[in-house]
């Protein structure tokens, strides 16, 4: 994880506009986004799935900062005002409080289109019906039908009490579509996906989100590096306000023997991907 974090590091750095290049404010607020900061669990997917696959390091490299670059871009916008209204994010000032709203939203607007560029730009299979796939993977999983309309339901329940069938429709679009995203692109880079893959992907993808709302509950500020207890206080709907935290947990380690069990036809050529599902489940931060 260490090797793979240092590398889509350097890659960010590269791919991004250099700090000083015209207009140099949104271009340093860009970097300020998206380096040096966050768990990178979407791109350590993209380059398990790859390396379950076959596929080439440097074809995942691009992969996995595009999805990067998406989820960046989510953050940055959930923390404005009129979302979320956050002020800390990796352990530092969210985006509109460092620079400004105005160019908080220009960020998420620039890294969202970056994303795309560089899918657009490499080519990242040898087949060109494949690289479509990519780019139509990466818009479902950014759009109405997902993230951003996860969000949107997300904005609606506040002060709701929702099912768990209601908060799976919800995180499944919210948070689950781009770790399905990242998981899918890094072993189309290879070739087609599996359907196995695609069944691993769900599940952690919600796992992800199980995981997170029983920590927005239990651990601190300072170890998730973003504002704990902000759910509860804005009452909004979670698996631990709806379950409760030991079924809660519970159901994300259901969640962590599912995506197990959906990678046992890939024996030893799945291990990264099996080990990042544990983490996703037994983290603390």
């Amino acid at each position: 994880m260490g090797s793979i974090r240092a590398r889509i590091e350097v890659a960010l750095a590269r791919s991004l506009p250099g700090a000083q290049q015209a207009p140099a404010r949104l271009h340093q607020a860009m970097r300020y986004a998206a380096l040096e900061g966050g768990k990178r669990v979407r791109p350590l997917l993209t380059f398990a799935a790859g390396e379950l696959a076959g596929a080439d390091p440097a074809r995942l490299e691009v992969a996995a900062c595009a999805v990067e670059m998406i989820h960046t871009y989510s953050l940055v916008h959930d923390d404005l005002p009129c979302m979320d209204d956050d002020r800390l994010r990796r352990n530092k000032p969210t985006v509109h409080v460092e620079y400004d709203e105005a160019t908080a939203l220009l960020v998420g607007d620039a890294l969202q289109t970056l994303a795309f560029q560089l899918l657009s730009e490499h080519a990242l299979t040898d087949d060109p019906a494949l690289r479509l796939t990519m780019v139509n993977t990466l818009a479902l999983a950014a759009g109405s039908r997902g993230m951003a309309g996860g969000q949107a339901i997300d904005l609606e329940a506040t002060g709701k009490t929702l099912s768990q069938a209601e908060l799976e429709y919800m995180h499944v679009r919210k948070t689950g579509a781009l770790i399905s995203a990242a998981v899918k692109l890094g072993a189309l880079c290879a070739g087609p996906c599996p359907a196995a893959l695609e069944q691993y992907a769900n599940r952690v993808g919600l796992a992800f989100q199980v995981v997170d709302d029983v920590l927005d509950r239990e651990a601190s500020s300072a170890t998730l590096g973003k504002t704990a207890g902000k759910d509860a206080k804005q009452g909004k709907p979670t698996y631990v306000s709806t379950l409760g935290v030991a079924r809660a947990s519970q159901f994300a380690e259901e969640l962590r023997c599912g995506a197990h069990a959906a990678l046992e036809g890939f024996g030893e050529r799945a291990l990264r991907l099996r080990q990042l599902a544990d983490f996703i489940v037994l983290r603390k931060f």
